[in-house]
């Protein structure tokens, strides 16, 4: 048994589904406007989960969602082998960080807006820092 799919809830699945793919570098993996519907997937993981950028109009998940960006909570993390490069080539292209990286025991990560109603962190795994 594997996971198939996860989702995120956003404000606007379009406008998310540009932000994903065209900033964060994600490929489309469904995409049917008429019924709402944006699927990505990693271009490094092409079997791997699908993230469905969910629509937030049920009142249960805006609730989640917003209470969840009040606290500065992640909604999702996304590893990458390098935080620091990662922030600068998001930086540069406007993305809002909530910080610079930070590092603990279990890695390197740093928290960014996705414009479409949620926080997202970046992680890299404590294992993969050199040094």
């Amino acid at each position: 048994m594997r996971v198939k799919m996860c989702s995120v809830h956003v404000d606007d699945p379009a406008t998310a589904f540009e932000f994903y793919t065209t900033v964060l570098g994600f490929d489309p993996l469904m995409v049917k406007p008429e019924y709402f519907l944006y699927i990505v997937r990693s271009p490094e993981d092409r079997n791997g989960v699908g993230l469905l950028l969910e629509p937030s109009d049920n009142p249960i998940a805006k609730v989640y969602k917003e209470g969840l960006y009040a606290s500065d909570m992640a909604a999702i993390v996304l590893g990458v082998p390098d935080v620091q490069a990662e922030y600068d080539r998001l930086s540069g292209l406007g993305v809002r960080f909530l910080g610079a990286p930070t590092s603990d025991p279990y890695g390197v990560s740093a928290i960014f807006d996705d414009t479409c109603g949620n926080l997202i962190q970046l992680h890299q795994d404590e294992r993969t820092l050199v040094g």
